[in-house]
């Protein structure tokens, strides 16, 4: 009986301390009223890069809308891919190559703030020059993974102005940052 009630004060305790710094779960950081619409732009709306980023607002229960002026949005100015050779074999030809994504965007919240802001996502991987076409489905998987995890980078850049703007509203700051 006296360990069980001990247990119980433990949990209670170790719950109001967890509560009382502030500590809370990051699966719904743009859950709020804020971000619970937004219209995406891009400069090629058939992409797999904006694909992966329209499904990853989805999962963060994001609705994408139609351009409007009261409506926060997300324009992906531009997304380039590079290759960098980083070693070669002894018959010069290439051993490892480097994907680089970087992109370009503008997040707008009406009345509030207008940010550009870039991510840079960085694979590499292994060439082998006797098995071309694996070579490229390989490095076709490397891409998505790529395209994936910039989404994911954009929406936590997207989350931390959100926490930005809520401490400025707390604080009574300007909320505006134009750049």
């Amino acid at each position: 009986m006296y360990s069980v009630v001990l247990k119980i004060i433990c949990i209670v305790l170790t719950t109001n301390i967890i509560s009382a710094c502030g500590f809370h779960f990051r699966n719904n950081e743009l859950s709020s009223e804020t971000f619970n619409k937004i219209s995406l732009i891009s400069y090629n709306q058939d992409s797999t890069f904006t694909r992966a980023l329209k499904e990853q607002l989805r999962i963060n229960k994001i609705l994408i809308v139609p351009e409007e002026t009261n409506i926060p949005s997300l324009h992906i100015l531009s997304g380039t891919i590079n290759n960098q050779n980083l070693s070669l074999y002894q018959n010069m030809h290439i051993a490892e190559m480097e994907l680089t994504f970087l992109t370009k965007y503008n997040i707008t919240i009406p009345g509030l703030t207008s940010k550009t802001l870039s991510t840079r996502v960085t694979r590499s991987y292994l060439d082998n020059s006797f098995i071309p076409l694996a070579n490229l489905v390989k490095k076709n998987m490397i891409k998505n993974e790529i395209y994936q995890l910039t989404a994911i980078q954009i929406i936590r850049q997207i989350a931390s102005l959100k926490a930005n703007i809520n401490a400025n509203k707390k604080k009574g700051l300007p909320t505006y940052n134009e750049s």
